[in-house]
């Protein structure tokens, strides 16, 4: 299915679809999960606009390529070029926010860590990066306070809260653009919580943004 970015009313935003921007570690109880450290420096990489695709109805996941991972994550909308930007910059250029899965083959990772490559085949595949529909920032109180959840088949797997990041949403994308420069239609993954592991087809998942939205889909 194509994708485009959309409202969470559905209506499709006139943006165009850019790149993903993604931190690997933003939430202290992940990286106790996953048996790592905090890095002094953030962890960043980059999934392509084809990892992009809609998140409901269904979505598919690659199949004889070992486990696949949720990990579900706070996901910004960039409106407005940033580079070298300052957190005020950062503010004024968040189109809205949603949120996504960061699909993991998470054997894949495995291997390719102990070989000490580039995560990019077990994170940057076709439709790893489904979405939700965006809720505009102009109507989002306080995205640093925002409480969000992943239900598998009826049983909460994943709950966050964007005040336990270790680096806050603007100080976040402060940093990317530093490195890469942000343009609009591009997009940004903030980290995930604890609470990652496999998606099998035919799994009926629920995902909710505070009092924003809730969406159910399935894996395909």
């Amino acid at each position: 299915m194509t994708y485009s970015h959309q409202h969470c009313d559905g209506s499709v935003i006139a943006l165009p679809v850019g790149k993903v921007v993604c931190i690997g570690q933003n939430y202290q109880d992940h990286i106790a999960e996953m048996q790592s450290k905090t890095a002094a420096e953030p962890l960043f990489f980059i999934k392509p606009s084809t990892a992009l695709c809609p998140l409901v109805p269904s979505f598919a996941i690659p199949a004889n390529r070992g486990a696949v991972h949720n990990e579900l994550e706070i996901a910004v909308l960039i409106a407005k070029p940033l580079s070298q930007a300052s957190t005020e910059q950062v503010a004024a250029a968040i189109w809205g926010y949603s949120l996504a899965l960061d699909l993991t083959l998470r054997d894949v990772q495995s291997s390719l860590k102990q070989l000490g490559r580039p995560w990019e085949l077990a994170k940057g595949f076709d439709g790893a990066c489904p979405v939700a529909g965006f809720v505009p920032a102009a109507t989002l109180a306080h995205p640093q306070q925002l409480d969000f959840s992943l239900n598998v088949n009826g049983i909460e797997r994943q709950h966050g809260n964007s005040a336990t990041m270790i680096r806050g949403i603007s100080q976040l994308i402060s940093e990317m653009s530093q490195h890469f420069t942000l343009l609009p239609g591009d997009m940004v993954l903030t980290g995930t919580p604890a609470g990652v592991g496999p998606l099998h087809i035919g799994d009926q998942l629920q995902i909710q943004m505070a009092d924003y939205f809730t969406v159910t889909t399935k894996v395909s």
